[in-house]
C-alpha cells in the first residue's frame, strides 16, 4: 500500500464520505476479478472460514519466506523472554491468525457480521459518550491487528467513528475498500488528508487511528516498543495538541469464536510539549495491547527498519 496512490483517470475523486465512481476501465478487469473472489468468500459460513484461513496462513507460513524472517527477527526482538521453542510457536499463530485475518477483512467490507455480533464484548462507551458530551473529539488509538477491521466495524455498531487509512497503489481495490469501509465508519480520511480530519476531531468527532507503522517521509521520533528504540510518527502528539482531543487506547482481540472490545481510560496528561515522551506512552499502550493477544499482531511488518544512528538494521541479511 501506498500513502500516495493517483486517482484513475476514468474514475472521480473520492470525499472522505464517498468512494467516489468505480475505474471500469479495461486494464481494471484483473482487479475486478480478483476482488469477486473475496467478494465471495466474504459469503462463505463463518465456521468455514476459519478453518480455511488456517489453512491458508500455515501455506503462507512456508511460502512467505522473507516476511516470515521478519515476523521471526520481530518476535525476537519483542520476547526476548521466551525461548526459541515458544518463539517458534508464537510465530506459527500469528501466521494461523493472518489468514483467518483475510476472512475477517472480507466480511467486515462486503459481508455479514451477524455471528460475530452475537459473541462481542464491548466495554468503555460510556466513558466515550461523556467525552463527547464536553464537546471534546476523541482519537481512538490501536495498532495493526489482524482483528483491526471486523472490530472496527463492530465499535462502528456502538459509535460513530471515523477512520485514517493508507491509500492503495490499486484504483480499484482503492475504491472496493474504501467504499466497503464507509458502509460502516462515518468517513474515511487519507493519511495526506490532515486537515479535515483534524476539522472532524475539533468538532467533537471520533477518529480510529493506528500509528504503529515505520512510516517513512513523516514527523518522526525513536521511542521504545518492547523496549527496542522505534521509529515512531508523532502525528498522535500532534493531533492531540492541535485539536484538543482526548487519546483512548482501542483494545480489540479474538479469543476463540468471541471478540473482546475495549475502550481504555484516556492517556493522562496528554499532550505534553514533548512528541518524543508523548509517542513512548503511546507505544506503551499499543505494547499492552500486544501483550494481552500477540498472535493476532502484523508481526511481518519490519517495525524496526529504520534505526538510531550507529544501530544496523536486524533485517540486513548477512
Amino acid at each position: 500500500m501506498s500513502d500516495t496512490a493517483s486517482p484513475a483517470s476514468d474514475s472521480v475523486p473520492a470525499s472522505p464520505t464517498s468512494a467516489g465512481a468505480a475505474p471500469l476501465g479495461p486494464r481494471h478487469w484483473p482487479m475486478w476479478l480478483a476482488l469477486g473472489g473475496m467478494w465471495l468468500a466474504a459469503r462463505l459460513p463463518w465456521s468455514l472460514q476459519r478453518v480455511l484461513g488456517a489453512g491458508i496462513g500455515a501455506l503462507a507460513l512456508r511460502l512467505a519466506g522473507e516476511r516470515r524472517q521478519a515476523a521471526r527477527i520481530n518476535l525476537s526482538l519483542c520476547f526476548p523472554e521466551l525461548d526459541e521453542a515458544s518463539r517458534e510457536a508464537l510465530l506459527r499463530a500469528s501466521f494461523r491468525d493472518l489468514g483467518i485475518g483475510l476472512f475477517e477483512f472480507a466480511r467486515a467490507w462486503w459481508g455479514s457480521v451477524a455471528p460475530m455480533r452475537r459473541t462481542t464484548r464491548i466495554e468503555g462507551v460510556e466513558a466515550i459518550e461523556a467525552i463527547r458530551a464536553q464537546g471534546r473529539g476523541v482519537l481512538l488509538v490501536s495498532g495493526h491487528f489482524l482483528t483491526l477491521e471486523i472490530c472496527g466495524r463492530l465499535m462502528c455498531d456502538h459509535l460513530p467513528l471515523a477512520g485514517m487509512y493508507r491509500r492503495h497503489r490499486s484504483p480499484v481495490m482503492e475504491w472496493a475498500v474504501k467504499r466497503g469501509r464507509l458502509r460502516y465508519a462515518s468517513a474515511m480520511f487519507a493519511n495526506a488528508e490532515l486537515r479535515p480530519a483534524m476539522r472532524h476531531l475539533k468538532q467533537g468527532g471520533l477518529l480510529w487511528y493506528a500509528p504503529d507503522q515505520d512510516m517513512r517521509g513523516k514527523d518522526t521520533v525513536f521511542a521504545p516498543f518492547f523496549g527496542v528504540p522505534a521509529a515512531t510518527i508523532t502525528a498522535t502528539h500532534q493531533f492531540a495538541r492541535l485539536t484538543g482531543c482526548a487519546v483512548v487506547p482501542f483494545f480489540h482481540r479474538r479469543e476463540g469464536a468471541d471478540y473482546v472490545l475495549r475502550l481504555g481510560a484516556p492517556l493522562g496528561d496528554f499532550p505534553s510539549s514533548d512528541a518524543a515522551i508523548d509517542s513512548t506512552k503511546v507505544n506503551a499502550a499499543i505494547e499492552a495491547m500486544v501483550r494481552e493477544a500477540p498472535s493476532q499482531y502484523l508481526w511481518i511488518h519490519r517495525r524496526f527498519k529504520r534505526r538510531p544512528p550507529g544501530m544496523s538494521s536486524p533485517y540486513r541479511r548477512g
